[in-house]
């Protein structure tokens, strides 16, 4: 699993540009401090994982921004799934160590750091063919206002 200490090449890093919180308009912003946002995990494919934010035509594992303040509930609408979104050491919200969760149990944190971040995500389903988990690396900005 990887978090934004480690140099992972992401497909669209928006991490690597001098000020990636320009991105952030209303269309990739999840939630804010009074609406909470909602990141659905699921298993996708052999060996690949989506995180898809609650965002009008949100795009699977593209960079998004949610405003510093902001609850944010990582869940999964796949039925028996289990998730691990693992930031390494920079964890952006109220949460120590790797957010693990499924679909029986919703995990629910506040944006507190502001920052961009690269984050793995994995999805795990019981008693498939080609493996049971699958993984991805993607990137989400906290923004400070």
């Amino acid at each position: 699993m990887v978090g934004r200490d480690t140099k992972k090449k992401i497909k669209g890093d928006v991490c690597s540009t001098s000020n990636s919180e320009s991105i952030c308009v209303g269309a990739n912003t999840c939630g804010s401090s009074s609406s909470p946002c909602s990141i659905n995990i699921r298993r996708s494919g052999g060996t690949y994982a989506t995180a898809t934010p609650s965002i009008p035509d949100a795009k699977s594992n593209k960079a998004f921004c949610i405003k510093v303040g902001t609850t944010v509930t990582f869940m999964s609408n796949s039925g028996n799934t289990g998730f691990v979104i693992d930031f390494g050491s920079a964890n952006p919200f109220d949460h120590e160590g790797a957010i693990i969760g499924g679909s029986d149990r919703a995990i629910t944190v506040t944006a507190r750091h502001p920052g961009c971040y690269t984050y793995s995500v994995g999805a795990c389903t019981p008693g498939t063919v080609y493996g049971m988990c699958g993984n991805a690396d993607t990137q989400l900005i906290i923004s400070a206002n």
